[in-house]
């Protein structure tokens, strides 16, 4: 298999983490496609600099983060809120409303976080390791241990005032 063909594989596997990346850095749908297609680019460019120290899903959720950082500072918008509406799929499907509406709680104070915690908070709900945090966003492992530390404590003290 050539690079053109591992890297349209791995997008058709892993596109999800695109789209996620590109939702929680956009407050809007033609600047979540925007930063889509551009997040899509930086990956077909760079893919022959991928030297697979890390898994290419750590990879890629580097370049979309990067992707999505960089395009945010460029462009010098300020994002007023962040949806996390489509995330995940199966808590917002349950039957049980009182879940339901901690997790709408929960997203309310996430999409108040900055923007290096929300990345942070998003991979954490990926269920991605302290290992694969820090690769991705480019800090020690007992950085990412300190700053979900940080960010679990300030969001619990953020919940319980509502509660």
């Amino acid at each position: 298999m050539n690079n053109k063909e591992a890297l349209l594989t791995a997008i058709t596997e892993h596109q999800q983490l695109i789209f996620k990346v590109a939702s929680i850095y956009t407050d809007n749908v033609e600047d979540r496609n925007d930063l889509t297609q551009e997040i899509f680019y930086q990956l077909w460019k760079s893919f022959s600099s991928f030297n697979q120290k890390s898994t290419i899903t750590t990879w890629m959720y580097r370049v979309a983060m990067n992707v999505a950082i960089y395009n945010l500072k460029t462009s010098k918008r300020k994002i007023k809120s962040v949806s996390l509406d489509e995330y995940p799929a199966d808590i917002s499907e349950a039957d049980n409303t009182e879940m339901e509406e901690k997790w709408r709680l929960l997203r309310h104070h996430i999409n108040k976080l900055n923007l290096l915690d929300k990345g942070i908070v998003l991979l954490y709900l990926e269920n991605k390791s302290h290992q694969e945090i820090a690769q991705i966003i480019g800090i020690s492992v007992s950085n990412v241990g300190t700053k979900l530390s940080r960010i679990k404590e300030k969001l619990k003290e953020q919940v319980s005032k509502q509660l």
